[in-house]
């Protein structure tokens, strides 16, 4: 079985607690995701992120209903988390985010290990969608934490401040 790797890098203008704070708060992922896979999280209320938690999430790839269920094996704000997948479309799922300060910028790093199931069929598969949809998953972020983070003031520090400033965009 083949094991893919994605790894993605980038410099956002903003600071390491407010930073990590927005991608702490799960329901951000809804705006991180592109429109068209109608990404949309079902667990109800708070999410409270630590070692343990679980989301459950429905979306559509290429228009076929997807439901994955995802489980935060790391947790270790502000520098670090992990997510697994428990259930969903993929044979391994285990994407690790971290977060260093570069002055008063923030490197993000997402580091993506990934199986797909049925063989050649899989691999046949990433070559010809995958692949080219995960990167453009990824595209899609990139253009949006820009957009977002570096566009709101300064919340000296305060993440839930931050969170409220990004309500209206999802």
């Amino acid at each position: 079985m083949n094991t893919y790797r994605l790894i993605r890098e980038q410099t956002i203008d903003r600071p390491l607690d407010e930073v990590f704070a927005f991608f702490a708060d799960a329901r951000n992922l809804e705006t991180l995701t592109p429109p068209l896979l109608r990404f949309e999280i079902l667990t109800p209320g708070d999410i409270d992120m630590r070692v343990g938690t679980i989301i459950q999430y429905a979306l559509r790839v290429h228009g076929l209903p997807i439901n994955w269920t995802t489980a935060i094996t790391v947790w270790n704000p502000p520098f670090e988390f992990v997510d697994v997948q428990l259930r969903g479309p993929y044979v391994l799922w285990h994407h690790r985010h971290t977060f260093e300060a570069v002055g008063d910028s923030t490197r993000m790093i997402d580091e993506v290990n990934y199986r797909l199931p049925l063989g050649w069929i899989g691999r046949a598969m990433h070559r010809l969608m995958v692949r080219r949809d995960l990167k453009a998953i990824f595209d899609y972020r990139e253009q949006t934490v820009n957009r977002l983070l570096e566009s709101v003031p300064s919340t000296a520090g305060n993440g839930s401040a931050m969170r409220r400033a990004f309500a209206g965009s999802r």
